[in-house]
């Protein structure tokens, strides 16, 4: 019998979990390919490792932007590496496969997916949408007449939605989310401290010393760069306040959304909501004060789930599973 697969196609990590197993591979969305021969040299973390430290004839290529497919050759191959892995483990050759979109994609984007899920060895392939996979992922009963709301905060993308009985009722898919914060951050850096740092770099102040909400003891990290006015390396320190200002509008965005989407619904949903609470998913989930930050400005209770970057992955599976039972 062929093996349900849920795969997280993310802007920034790509994620499978097969059921029975759990999440199998975690890997980034990163291709490194030779440009004298067009030949791809390494894929997912070996690739990463060369972002920003390639020599001339090597590039680092994101086959995936803001959630969604950019270079669907370099996708495909990418998923075919992943999947190749994953036989090693014992997984059918053709296993069945959910892969997870954001809400607002179109349908050339949508048949892209589904094209480079099949091309990378799936057998039967289904596409369903990020916040609801999130939302089963994360252990909510998404089935039930009572409403929960999810933020999936990703790399490329921040999906919310507000489901009930099995669908989803009203969403909201933003082009905003980590990535956005990452380049915020490096802005940040580049115009107040006058040093050039890299995308690596400033993943790394957020995951460090990133946070939502102002501190009254902020934390410092030194942070090695180029100086853009001498070209030399050089050393700055930051501290978490500069790194929350920066990120602040990116943020203020994300909640601006959440506020749009709960306007939209029925007051019986509003209700369950204020009584359940909003649940966060995805790698934004992971930084510091963000759930203070949408409860404070929503006025309903905000949660992180178990594990917000394994939930869009496992909640493919799981809901392919149970599609399969039933």
């Amino acid at each position: 019998m062929a093996k349900e697969i849920g795969v997280d196609l993310g802007t920034a990590n790509v994620l499978i979990y097969v059921d029975g197993e759990g999440i199998i591979l975690n890997e980034p969305s990163v291709v490194a390919i030779d440009t004298k021969t067009e030949k791809i040299l390494a894929v997912g973390t070996e690739a990463y490792q060369m972002v920003g430290r390639t020599p001339g004839n090597i590039r680092a290529v994101r086959p995936l932007k803001d959630g969604v497919i950019s270079d669907f050759d370099m996708t495909e191959a990418m998923l075919s590496r992943f999947m190749s892995k994953l036989n090693v483990k014992g997984v059918m050759s053709r296993p069945n496969i959910m892969v997870c979109a954001p809400t607002n994609i179109t349908s050339i984007e949508r048949k892209a997916i589904i094209g480079a899920a099949e091309k990378s060895g799936g057998g039967k392939v289904y596409l369903e949408y990020e916040p609801k996979v999130a939302a089963v992922g994360a252990g909510l009963d998404i089935f039930s007449p009572i409403a929960s709301m999810v933020i999936d905060m990703g790399g490329g993308t921040t999906d919310i939605a507000v489901l009930s009985l099995g669908d989803i009722v009203t969403s909201e898919s933003i082009r905003i989310a980590g990535d956005k914060m990452n380049v915020d951050i490096s802005n940040m850096v580049k115009n107040d401290h006058g040093l050039m740092i890299g995308e690596r770099t400033s993943e790394q102040i957020k995951i460090q010393i990133g946070t939502a909400t102002p501190l009254d003891e902020p934390e410092e990290m030194e942070v090695r760069g180029r100086d853009s006015f001498t070209g030399m390396p050089r050393t700055v320190t930051l501290n978490a306040n500069e790194v929350e200002e920066a990120m602040h509008d990116t943020l203020t965005q994300i909640v601006t959304a959440a506020h749009a989407v709960l306007a939209r619904i029925q007051p019986e949903l509003a209700s369950d909501i204020i009584d359940r609470g909003i649940v966060l998913t995805g790698g934004g989930a992971l930084l510091r004060g963000v759930d203070k930050l949408i409860a404070q400005h929503l006025g309903v209770p905000v949660m992180i789930s178990e594990k917000p970057l394994d939930n869009v992955a496992k909640g493919a599976g799981m809901l392919l599973a149970h599609m399969h039972a039933n």
